[in-house]
């Protein structure tokens, strides 16, 4: 059986485990002090096996936070992004622990995300795309988008998709619509995810608009 031959403090605090005389991995000091460990030790597989993966986990909740520190992510997403560098397990052994940190929540994550993109002028299919691609489910993501694309209560004013195609249109596309390039912007928006009758009436009000500017 492999014996430790070695153990060294590493510059990030972790300790060095060497077995008959080489390097074989690294422990937290927690992870350490609960496998009671000591020079000269002889370990089985199944006990090397079974440090390697605590080792392996504890690394990925610390890369978790750290990526977590830097902006919010979804649970999906975020393990997605473990998954990279850890095993399934190990990742998946982060998510959970960062979930019981209160760091992740699905729901708040999306609706802060989707707003940010309605913002910058989205369509609900692209907002829809995007909460997809970062690990939100379907059912969560659905409810938020439902929400934030609500018509105005009092009947009054733009839907959120219709004031995002017009300020798009004012932003990027009004010169070719000046041009008279319409089926050019009308092809534009729906290629951005826009539904034909919003993008149809986006593009009426702003020729209106500029027709009346001119009169």
């Amino acid at each position: 059986m492999p014996q430790i031959t070695a153990i060294k403090e590493t510059k990030k605090g972790r300790l060095a485990l060497f077995l008959d005389g080489e390097f074989a991995f690294s422990l937290d000091e927690e992870t350490f002090a609960a496998a009671d460990l000591h020079m000269e030790d002889e370990l089985d597989a199944w006990q090397l096996e079974e440090l390697r993966r605590k080792s392996d986990t504890r690394k990925a909740i610390d890369r978790a936070l750290d990526i977590l520190a830097l902006r919010d992510h979804a649970a999906g997403e975020l393990y997605q992004k473990l998954c990279r560098k850890f095993d399934p397990h190990s990742a998946a052994a982060a998510v959970a622990k960062a979930e019981e940190l209160g760091l992740l929540n699905d729901e708040s994550y999306a609706r802060r995300r989707a707003a940010e993109l309605l913002r910058k002028r989205k369509s609900r299919r692209e907002i829809a795309a995007d909460l997809n691609a970062k690990g939100i489910d379907r059912d969560t993501a659905a409810a938020v988008l439902d929400e934030l694309f609500a018509a105005p209560e009092d009947g009054e004013g733009d839907s959120p998709e219709l004031a995002a195609a017009v300020a798009l249109i004012e932003k990027s596309y009004a010169r070719k619509l000046a041009e008279g390039k319409r089926p050019q912007v009308m092809a534009a928006l729906a290629r951005r995810g826009f539904p034909h009758g919003v993008i149809r009436e986006a593009v009426d009000r702003f020729a209106g608009e500029a027709d009346a500017g001119e009169s």
